[in-house]
């Protein structure tokens, strides 16, 4: 990991001792109208699946496409000089794919899908022995055809009751074609990168591949990105809305600036890394908010105290981001914890958890992802929202991103900001405002504010399988 400068570092310890963000206080339960019933907004961002990996058989989604009981989609593979229908795989354990910016370009091929076990193999052929080179599949290594695999609620019972319960999002796209790092600035800034100076949002340019990740080494090391552009914390602590983004320590599987090989990567509050970038945004370090970065204790403590702040991201560690080759049970059994700490706690009535994957990971899906701007959108990704006021077992074919979840907080908590260079008060040269693309949905539809707060579902960690689906 490269190493932070010393202003940083002194300053993340400065505030990590005891600053805290200012707290908005929220009106009266009663007295909250439509979306302003929802006081906290929960970002759960997992890994690296694709929508029709996980929910390509689920009940009236748009999945796999079938006819007659029988797959209609098969992908060629030119190791064999066949193609590979779709499969149901009951592996814990997956490798996935290639999924940097030129893999999804081939896995797309024209909108013919159909490029995922090519990319695949190539992947099996890359030299890599890194836990994820974006190049390369889970573990540094592709499984190849196992990207036709598919699960359902015989591997994860609990993310199929939460879409029969809550609400399925079936055009939900990862804001741009590309792998973890670029997927995680756009969740918090509508934007991905590369800057010349710290001070200056008009030093970045466009950068979808290698956000921040400079090339050059300067003794050894890789210097630190500069994410000077504006980010949606701007906005929050402008406006003094709470925030926090909560981080479970451990490894990341990731390398640094797209390495072939590197040892298991420390992620900790304390270091910004690919699925902890807010470290390095300038706002971040101006306004004094470093110390909003806590570790995943902090979040379990203020889920049971009340004490969840307005707006949350939660991002997990290696071994629990169901990225490959990480189990899928280690994954589903983490979120459920997540999901059932804010469920018993006291913001339950007031809260809306947004649930996702970062991006494909490789697996094959058959949605073509629609052209919004020069940035994406990317492949699908599975989308769930839980809610008291969240609609029963609906599907919401919408067409969405990420970048619902900030205009939902925005519409929320800030009366409707965007950020808009031209209206934000720190402008950038980014090349859209996201938040107002024609294509993109409105994530409100999901929920119903007429209704009394439902109930928390509180399900097993560690259930047992679910039925198994048919195509």
């Amino acid at each position: 990991m490269k190493p932070m400068t010393r202003a940083l570092a002194l300053s993340l310890a400065a505030v990590l001792a005891g600053a805290c963000s200012k707290v908005a206080a929220p009106p009266p339960g009663p007295l909250a109208q439509g979306i302003h019933k929802i006081q906290h907004v929960v970002v759960i961002m997992q890994e690296n699946r694709s929508f029709d990996q996980y929910f390509g058989t689920y009940p009236g989604a748009d999945g796999l496409p079938v006819q007659n009981g029988q797959f209609t989609v098969c992908v060629p593979d030119p190791a064999t000089k066949t193609c590979v229908k779709p499969y149901h795989d009951s592996s814990d354990l997956n490798y996935g794919g290639p999924h940097g910016q030129t893999n999804a370009t081939a896995d797309i091929n024209g909108g013919k899908m159909d490029g995922f076990v090519a990319e695949a193999l190539k992947g099996q052929k890359a030299v890599c022995s890194s836990p994820d080179d974006p190049n390369c599949g889970g573990n540094g290594k592709s499984g190849g055809s196992d990207v036709m695999g598919y699960h359902d609620a015989r591997e994860i019972p609990n993310y199929w009751t939460y879409a029969q319960d809550f609400v399925l999002q079936d055009h939900m796209f990862e804001p741009n074609a590309s792998w973890s790092l670029p997927e995680h600035l756009f969740m918090v800034s509508e934007w991905s990168a590369k800057c010349s100076n710290a001070a200056d949002p008009q030093s970045c340019v466009n950068a979808l591949q290698n956000p921040g990740q400079a090339a050059a080494k300067t003794n050894g090391s890789t210097p630190n990105p500069l994410y000077a552009w504006t980010d949606l914390t701007y906005l929050l602590h402008k406006n003094s809305v709470s925030w926090k983004y909560y981080v479970a320590q451990g490894t990341q599987p990731d390398c640094e600036d797209n390495q072939a090989t590197c040892a298991a990567l420390p992620q900790t509050v304390g270091t910004p890394n690919i699925w902890n970038p807010l470290p390095w945004f300038t706002t971040v370090q101006q306004d004094g908010q470093l110390g909003n970065i806590q570790t995943i204790g902090n979040f379990y403590a203020d889920a049971k105290s009340g004490k969840l702040p307005a707006v949350s991201w939660v991002v997990p560690n290696g071994k629990v981001s169901e990225h490959p080759t990480a189990l899928v049970s280690d994954g589903r059994t983490y979120v459920t914890t997540l999901i059932n700490a804010i469920m018993s706690g006291p913001n339950w009535d007031s809260t809306a958890i947004f649930l996702s994957w970062d991006d494909w990971g490789g697996f094959y899906d058959h949605v073509a992802p629609p052209t919004v701007d020069v940035n994406g959108y990317g492949l699908r990704v599975p989308g769930i929202v839980i809610s008291p006021y969240a609609k029963h077992g609906y599907i919401d074919h919408q067409t969405l991103s990420f970048d619902a979840y900030v205009k939902f907080i925005e519409d929320d908590f800030l009366g409707g900001q965007r950020l808009d260079p031209k209206t934000d008060g720190r402008p950038d040269p980014r090349p859209t405002v996201r938040e107002t693309a024609p294509a993109l949905g409105d994530i409100t539809q999901a929920f119903d504010f007429s209704q009394p707060p439902r109930p928390p579902l509180v399900l097993d960690p560690h259930p047992i399988p679910g039925p198994p689906s048919s195509p």
